[in-house]
């Protein structure tokens, strides 16, 4: 069992930046993949960024070169540093984690388990 819980999110202008972060508890934490994932009002949940357990990193497309994801040594935090953030980042994020083929990283039906999400607001 793995206990996922976010922090970090809040409200910022255009062009600003936020940093996440999910603390992970529970047993087998180095054999999991993590990621980020996120779901605006009236849209359905996708994945925005991922650490493979192999280490593999893969990114959606519309945050590549603007968001970083992060794991602690101890593979029991995960972070999402967003730069360059816009208003069509708005969404609740949520840390997630499960054993996943590289292929399927950025698919969110793939993830057992799930923290209970921090919202991110960006304004024009």
């Amino acid at each position: 069992q793995v206990q996922l819980v976010e922090s970090g999110g809040g409200s910022v202008q255009s062009r600003g930046s936020l940093r996440l972060s999910c603390a992970a508890s529970g047993t087998g934490l180095s054999i999991y993949s993590m990621g980020w994932f996120r779901q605006a009002p009236g849209k359905e949940r996708e994945g925005v960024a991922v650490i493979g357990g192999d280490g593999f990193i893969v990114y959606e497309d519309s945050v590549q070169g603007r968001f970083a994801i992060t794991r602690g040594n101890a593979k029991n935090m995960l972070y999402l540093q967003m730069n360059s953030l816009k208003p069509e980042d708005t969404a609740m994020y949520y840390c997630a984690a499960g054993v996943v083929g590289r292929w399927y990283l950025l698919l969110p039906r793939e993830y057992n388990y799930w923290g209970q999400g921090t919202q991110v607001t960006v304004s024009s």
